[in-house]
């Protein structure tokens, strides 16, 4: 670790946070069932694995899906509509479903007494190439700047969103500690923008060799444990 003191540390949201995979498949199940209500013909003929699939027959039509993955989803719902003569202005309404379902995460135990810890000591932030809500899920208090890719341009690993959130803060990218589950995305995208990389490890996972972080933690609370070592 480098001799500068740490000043702030950013998160990763999905599987840092809460959980990702049954979140989203709460979700989507919520969704659907608003479409056999609202838009039943876009559920006659699709199922929610081939609406997935429709999402990925999208995805590399606009450089944009890259990097929001709501417009994606807006997109391949809209589509749907299309090609079943269903109303398409409904899709707006459609998102608000999805979305208000996609905020209601389950937190992992540590999360809400690991921030309040940490932003006793630190500024904390977020970066993410999700569209959770802080605000919503009710966590948003601890965060001093929150960045979507979808809002911002950029996704991680690119260094500029990395460096948009420690600009946000008013600090250098060495002073932040960047925290996140993705090898790619979170730590080599975090160190190749300057900042200290922690990997969160809360499922076991093994790192590929040429990855190295400055550290690895299964919780908020070893996180913190080695902030205070460091």
């Amino acid at each position: 670790m480098k001799s500068s003191p740490v000043k702030a540390v950013l998160f990763d949201l999905d599987d840092t946070l809460w959980p990702l995979v049954p979140t989203l498949v709460k979700a989507e199940a919520v969704l659907y069932d608003w479409l056999t209500q609202h838009i039943p013909g876009v559920v006659q003929r699709f199922s929610n694995e081939e609406l997935r699939a429709l999402r990925m027959e999208l995805l590399p039509t606009k450089p944009e899906y890259k990097f929001n993955v709501w417009a994606l989803r807006h997109a391949a719902l809209t589509h749907a509509c299309h090609l079943t003569s269903e109303n398409k202005a409904l899709v707006d309404q459609a998102m608000e479903v999805f979305s208000e379902a996609r905020n209601d995460v389950a937190l992992f135990d540590d999360v809400v007494p690991g921030l309040a810890s940490l932003s006793e000591r630190y500024v904390i932030g977020s970066i993410s190439n999700g569209f959770a809500d802080l605000a919503a899920i009710g966590i948003s208090e601890h965060f001093k700047t929150s960045i979507a890719a979808h809002q911002f341009g950029s996704a991680k690993p690119h260094p500029e969103i990395f460096l948009a959130a420690c600009e946000a803060l008013a600090i250098a990218p060495h002073e932040a500690v960047y925290v996140g589950d993705d090898p790619l995305l979170d730590i080599q995208g975090a160190q190749n923008a300057g900042l200290q990389a922690v990997w969160m490890n809360r499922f076991q996972r093994v790192l590929p060799e040429h990855i190295v972080p400055a550290a690895s933690c299964a919780n908020l609370y070893e996180l913190d444990m080695w902030l205070k070592r460091a």
